[in-house]
């Protein structure tokens, strides 16, 4: 017994001592907390009546890179291995011009001018709320949602041509736009220019029971979709499809980037090889500053190459601000007082040909690089250990895997040569005919319809899990899976179909008892 309790004792010994070794750095955004200020993020991280076979890392979702933090800035942190005085000054100046809002040309800020004239928000902030989740718009039992501040809808064709068809296989384009409002709806504009679209959604109630009569009701969006251009002949096209996307949470990004893209590639299985239902496939894209075809990362169906382009995309979509990789304005012919409107080229110091400056994107590039993965708060107790298992015995594991090892990188040392816990294969898998792109009549599209490079309108990414248990933490409101319909953790599990049906149907067979473990790992990561 006395042996015991020793190694007890050298167990904890050795937690706090990482914790020591990883709290230190300050943070990034308006309310940032490190260690010393977060009492409660030093409670319940270990249980004492266990002793880890894992070498006692897995807690550190993000290696060395990961803050220890509970509070509802924990996703606002630089990486705890971020040390140097010049690197987190890059952080903070990022940060700066990711939090704060944009403004039209006739303002006098001429480093923060050029929004629109489109747009769907005016700060990355305000979409990726304390750099976490956005959330679906809520609704009244009288009124639809109608608050698009922290998702987007995007839109493009399914009937295209054999030309087009090939392009997209080929990871030439990502695919062909609505002809009326262009790739993404933007509900708001700048004065006197004409907003895209108005947007509205409502749900339909879906009851889901386990085997022992628990009973949980999901809910269904239906969405309302209007182009402000139809009164001028320019209506949705008929064969237009519809993606709803909300914000995902910005921590671990530099961690996923550094993944090699062998082990990525390892864990696909298109055709299904193994027979095991599971069939995750790379999504290749087109990647612009290097005019080549690179694996897909980020973003919901994983169209983006790398964080910097998935900026700029975003600066040009989300906010109608051009840049060095996206130099044009969104504006269709049709869209005259849009084309018409002045731009935010350049500023008081240099003359460049688009609105955001490049040292802009390199800072926001940085800073997205940075944010840190908070560390799990009980990975090791009896509880949550259980339910990993149960997790594992679900299949769960297929596409949300464990641990990555990134690779050697000489520009993002914090991220360089880390042990990572994400639970993703970055891989697009199908998830059934329930969480589809739609058409405007909100029917689900087949998936022999291509919507974004090569990933199909019921192929999605899997999303990391790391962070997890703190979304609701950092935003009360956040929502999950990629269009936010579930409000629970347990809501997005029971919304899983296509490879991951098998998964849930195994879920629904879990006792109170076996529920709660798999809810209690899935809120500690």
């Amino acid at each position: 017994m006395a042996v015991e309790m020793v190694i007890k004792l050298l167990v904890l010994i050795l937690i706090a001592l990482q914790f020591t070794l990883y709290s230190c750095g300050g943070g990034g955004g308006s309310d940032n907390d490190s260690l010393s200020n977060d009492n409660d993020s030093q409670t319940g991280m270990v249980d004492d009546n266990e002793v880890p076979n894992n070498n006692l890392i897995e807690h550190l979702s993000a290696g060395d890179a990961t803050i220890m933090s509970v509070l509802p800035s924990a996703f606002s942190q630089e990486s705890a291995n971020l040390t140097a005085i010049d690197r987190i000054k890059r952080f903070n100046i990022g940060d700066d011009f990711f939090e704060n809002p944009w403004v039209e040309k006739r303002a006098s800020t001429e480093l923060r001018d050029g929004l629109g004239p489109l747009f769907n928000n005016n700060a990355c902030q305000d979409c990726h709320i304390r750099d976490g989740r956005g959330h679906a718009p809520t609704v009244s039992a009288t009124d639809d949602g109608t608050d698009f501040s922290s998702l987007l809808i995007r839109a493009s064709k399914s009937n295209i041509t054999v030309e087009q068809r090939r392009s997209m296989e080929q990871s030439l384009i990502a695919n062909v736009p609505d002809s009326a409002v262009g790739g993404q709806l933007q509900q708001d504009a700048i004065f006197n220019v004409r907003k895209e679209a108005g947007l509205r959604v409502s749900y339909e109630t879906v009851s889901v029971s386990f085997a022992d009569g628990h009973t949980v009701e999901l809910r269904k969006p239906l969405w309302h979709l209007t182009s402000l251009y139809a009164g001028n002949g320019y209506d949705f096209d008929s064969d237009t499809v519809f993606s709803a996307r909300v914000a995902p949470p910005m921590i671990g990004l530099g961690m996923l980037a550094l993944i090699e893209e062998s082990d990525i590639v390892a864990n696909a299985d298109p055709a299904d090889l193994d027979g095991n239902g599971i069939s995750g496939k790379a999504n290749y894209v087109w990647e612009v500053e290097s005019s080549s075809v690179q694996l897909g990362r980020f973003g919901w169906k994983a169209g983006q190459p790398s964080i910097r382009q998935q900026i700029a995309g975003a600066f040009i979509g989300d906010m109608g601000l051009t840049n060095e990789i996206f130099p044009e304005e969104n504006c269709l012919a049709h869209q005259t007082d849009c084309s018409s409107s002045p731009n935010g080229n350049g500023d008081q110091n240099d003359d460049y040909p688009f609105e955001v400056a490049p040292e802009v994107l390199d800072n926001v590039e940085f800073y997205s690089h940075n944010l840190a993965v908070p560390a799990r708060r009980d990975a090791y107790s009896d509880s949550v250990q259980a339910g990993k298992a149960l997790f594992q015995q679900a299949g769960c594991h297929h596409c949300h895997i464990e641990s990555f090892t990134t690779a050697v990188s000489e520009v993002f040392l914090e991220q360089s040569k880390q042990t990572i816990f994400p639970y993703t294969d970055m891989l697009l898998h199908d998830m059934g005919q329930d969480l589809a792109d739609f058409t405007l009549a909100n029917q689900p599209v087949a998936e022999s319809v291509l919507v974004e490079f090569l990933a199909n309108a019921r192929e999605w990414r899997t999303p990391p899990l790391w962070g997890l248990g703190l979304a609701q933490t950092v935003d009360p409101e956040a929502t999950f899976l990629h269009d936010g319909r579930a409000r629970t953790i347990l809501e997005a599990v029971l919304w899983h179909g296509g490879e991951a049906e098998a998964a849930k149907q195994h879920v629904l067979q879990f006792n109170q008892s076996q529920r709660d473990a798999l809810l209690s790992f899935l809120k500690d990561l």
